[in-house]
């Protein structure tokens, strides 16, 4: 098939399906033919506010039916859909607004903006829904970033709005053609925008959740007998932490495919879901917002425990920080191929590059003797103690692993002479008490002795935001002003408070 405008797919979906089920959120749903002519009309509004062809325009919205109206609307209009946080504090949102510097913003903001804004709920009555011009941007989105030190950039998809919804990387995921998927994560984020967008262009009914809930989750996939769902961890690990009564009491037979990636897994809730659905349903993508890397079946994780997957020749290359290829085994930094540099633009930033032109987006990793992939964790949240690298994924992978731990977070405050020491935030699972000594005993058993933890820090309020991921930066700049102002915070694992 040739390629053909988002627009124009969309379109045909209506034309097909009609009134059946397009879009399902807690806000209300869209069939087919509503999304179609609803992103008409919005569509127009945003040519009569001045978007033009190539224009950026900011969406704003909360996980909802609006939120995909309103980017099938963008595309209609010819424009990129930049898609940005709902509740960005009026800084922040300010900032980024002005990197971005879109021709219109969709959403209630507080940000100084001099552009055009359509406010959420918008009365759409004066235009028609008639189908619109076709029409397809030079990039079909742009998706913020702030990487792991929090500065924000945005990244500019360098694909047009014209795609062959039969071919990779739209077809062969798992996406149903007439089933239904499920979106448990914040559209925000680059993957749930990424697989629900995709999932709109091959014809899935296109499930969501306003914030994730595990059970809830179980729920929607037995109602909406949901075929393909993509989670991070965290929400892998909030599902089994159910009580197996409440897991296995939903019948979630239909499921066929769950992706996860995002963030690093623990080996020990990726074998459970493995054991749990099978291995044939259980996939994993590694790669950045900015180009893919590679994947891997659950079959194949059973044979390469650990893996993110076994890269094709020549895409990905560890390099040690000299620029020299490390050896088979040897932990470097990830490289992606000079080729992927095209696919994407930073705004507001500048790839890192090699000699090649290759790129990194900071993660470490080796490749064993078969060529498959294992990644270590980001250069920039590495812990240097006595000359030994400690890598925070693997300690927080312990951590979470015990009964009483929900979420971890492991990073590295002063430590005299030895350059830094190992320091663990913990939240528990609701209801539970801190038994750190039990804690600490799981640590001893897992871990060698120059990765335990040197204190300890009991958190109320979540580590991972909704997209599973953790701001080890900003959580290690916070602890270093408490030091300075002598807050007492930690807990030593002899239970006495330093």
């Amino acid at each position: 098939m040739s390629k053909l405008s988002i627009s124009s797919i969309i379109q045909a979906h209506a034309r097909r399906k009609g009134s059946a089920p397009a879009v399902t959120y807690p806000d209300g749903a869209l069939t087919w033919s509503e999304l179609d002519k609803r992103s008409n009309q919005r569509a127009r509004l945003l040519a009569s506010l001045g978007v033009k062809q190539d224009n950026l325009v900011a969406v704003m919205l909360p996980n909802g039916s609006e939120f995909h109206e309103a980017v099938v609307a963008v595309w209609k209009a010819g424009a990129t859909p930049c898609i940005l946080p709902s509740k960005l504090p009026g800084r922040e949102a300010s900032d980024i607004l002005a990197l971005a510097r879109p021709a219109a913003v969709i959403g209630d903001i507080s940000a100084a903006f001099n552009g055009a804004r359509i406010a959420r709920g918008a009365a759409l009555d004066q235009f028609s829904d008639a189908p619109v011009e076709d029409a397809g941007a030079a990039h079909w989105k742009a998706v913020t970033s702030g990487g792991s030190s929090g500065r924000p950039k945005i990244i500019l998809d360098s694909m047009p709005a014209f795609i062959d919804p039969a071919a990779p990387p739209y077809a062969g995921v798992g996406l149903p053609t007439d089933g239904a998927m499920l979106n448990p994560g914040p559209l925000y984020h680059n993957m749930p925008f990424l697989f629900t967008s995709f999932g709109l262009m091959t014809g899935s009914h296109v499930v969501g959740m306003s914030r994730f809930d595990a059970e809830e989750c179980l729920r929607l996939i037995e109602r909406h007998r949901i075929e393909f769902m993509a989670v991070v961890p965290t929400m892998m690990q909030r599902i089994w932490a159910l009580p197996e009564s409440i897991r296995t009491s939903y019948d979630i037979s239909s499921i066929k495919t769950v992706w996860h990636m995002g963030a690093p897994c623990p080996q020990w809730i990726k074998r459970a879901w493995i054991d749990w659905l099978g291995p044939d349903r259980i996939f994993e993508a590694y790669g950045g917002t900015e180009a893919g890397g590679c994947a891997i079946t659950g079959r194949e994780w059973l044979a390469k425990p650990g893996s993110v997957g076994k890269p094709a020749p020549g895409t990905l290359r560890i390099l040690r920080e000299d620029g020299t290829e490390a050896e088979i085994g040897e932990i470097g930094e990830v490289h992606f191929p000079a080729a992927a540099s095209g696919k994407f633009r930073y705004i507001g930033a500048e790839s890192k590059k090699d000699a090649s032109g290759g790129y990194s987006i900071g993660d470490l990793g080796h490749i064993d003797e078969d060529g498959y992939l294992f990644l270590a964790d980001r250069r920039s949240d590495l812990i240097l103690r006595g000359g030994a690298n400690i890598y925070p994924a693997e300690v927080e992978a312990v951590l979470d692993e015990h009964p009483l731990v929900s979420s971890s977070a492991v990073i590295g405050l002063p430590g005299g002479d030895l350059g830094e020491r190992v320091h663990a935030i913990i939240q528990l699972h609701e209801g539970r008490q801190l038994d750190l000594a039990s804690i600490v005993a799981h640590v001893g058993e897992k871990l060698s002795k120059y990765k335990h933890p040197a204190s300890y820090e009991l958190s109320v309020a979540p580590l991972r935001d909704d997209a599973g991921k953790v701001r080890r930066s900003r959580l290690k700049e916070e602890r270093l002003v408490w030091l300075e102002e002598g807050r007492a915070f930690e807990l030593a694992p002899d239970l006495g408070e330093k």
